[in-house]
């Protein structure tokens, strides 16, 4: 039962309440309703059994519950208008006609008017259903600092009168770009080690898979996103990263390489070839054996011209060192600048150790550490120094 009701949560919770949002017009009630109404659940149904439309189930009872609250809110009794209203009336109360408000939820939350920040927090809360602390606890914020940015996010949305709707065709792509690039940003931080933001922002695309099937990019996404975490048992060993050449390829998740392959397949059907689609390309490549470093290198230096992008540059230097030789990169990686971007430094370091230059290599590794706080990263980074100094005194 338990993980019946967790299943139920993970697929019906953005469901709910962006029905109740759209309807309610109030982000705190209806959170609070949708709340209520998973509890009640979560007591009824092991003792009951789980209704044959658990939606519509959920959807009852969390309108009953904010029915209530309205009534004993006397500030609020102008919402009452609200649910007198017929049509209204039979959308939540019909489980066959409930309308999904998902697409107009994720436009509101990442809306431009709000921070990047807010945009990501309200739409783990309101979107993937993450609880306040798990949301600090993902981006090492103390609970409160998190619970107050929400605050400003949702009186943000009331003050600005920010209309909880898809945008005009005129600014569907270009909000569309900030509505990817928030997942994107969520998926990034899982990817180093949160599997559950990794898990949420793939849920996510999954979501906006099936909302805006016929775009690209949408598709794009989530088959780079795939990909990558189909890695993500081998990526870690002992607590310390693990580099692509090094994994072990069997723990790779094949069925999850397939299945970003099948999404890629959709997205280049679709005619697509902007950024998304172009990493999951070279996702997908990176995933044979061998890669193919020639095309990953033309692939990344498509995406350079099209992103104009220092970091894109310093992706493609690493594949043209495997095709060209380590020279070949480090004339690449010295023309980029780049000085506080700690995965320059470690890409400039292991080019130089390849080259025998370890004086050299011992100060691109130690400014790597200097400007990494992550664990794992810095445990690499050091093993690496250590690895260093070793063969230097033994020359």
């Amino acid at each position: 039962m338990v993980a019946t009701l967790e299943q139920v949560f993970r697929e019906e919770w953005g469901r709910v309440l962006a029905t109740l949002v759209g309807f309610l017009g109030d982000f705190d009630l209806a959170e609070e309703a949708a709340q209520e109404a998973f509890a009640i659940a979560a007591d009824r149904w092991p003792r009951d059994g789980v209704p044959n439309n658990p939606r519509a189930w959920l959807m009852r009872t969390a309108r009953n519950r904010a029915t209530d609250r309205i009534r004993r809110d006397r500030a609020l009794a102008t919402k009452l208008g609200l649910l007198a209203a017929d049509a209204r009336e039979e959308v939540l109360m019909n489980p066959t006609i409930f309308p999904d408000e998902r697409l107009e939820l994720i436009f509101t939350c990442c809306h431009p008017a709000l921070t990047v920040e807010a945009q990501v927090a309200l739409t783990l809360r309101i979107l993937g259903g993450l609880t306040t602390d798990e949301i600090a606890r993902a981006f090492l914020v103390p609970e409160p600092t998190m619970a107050q940015r929400l605050v400003r996010a949702k009186r943000k949305i009331r003050a600005a009168g920010i209309p909880f709707r898809v945008p005009p065709a005129h600014l569907f792509r270009e909000r569309l770009d900030a509505v990817l690039a928030v997942v994107y940003l969520i998926f990034n931080e899982g990817y180093g080690g949160r599997d559950e933001l990794a898990a949420e922002a793939i849920w996510l695309g999954r979501a906006l898979a099936e909302l805006i099937p016929d775009d690209p990019e949408v598709r794009g996404l989530l088959a780079m996103m795939l990909l990558h975490d189909s890695r993500r048992d081998s990526r870690f060993r002992g607590g310390e990263l693990v580099l692509l050449d090094d994994q072990n390829r069997s723990r790779w998740n094949t069925t999850q390489i397939a299945a970003g392959r099948a999404e890629l397949d959709r997205a280049i059907a679709l005619g697509g070839r902007g950024s998304y689609v172009l990493q999951g390309a070279i996702a997908s490549l990176h995933a044979e054996t061998p890669c193919d470093w020639a095309q990953i290198a033309s692939l990344y230096g498509e995406l350079a011209r099209l992103t104009s992008s220092p970091v894109v540059e310093l992706n493609r230097a690493i594949a043209v060192a495997e095709i060209d030789g380590p020279e070949a990169g480090l004339r690449i990686i010295d023309g980029l600048g780049l000085e506080d971007f700690r995965y320059l430094h470690s890409t400039r370091a292991e080019l130089l150790r390849r080259l025998g230059r370890s004086d050299q290599a011992r100060d691109a590794y130690r400014r790597a550490r200097e400007l990494t706080d992550d664990g794992a990263e810095r445990r690499f980074l050091e093993r690496r120094l250590t690895e260093l100094s070793a063969t230097m005194d033994s020359g």
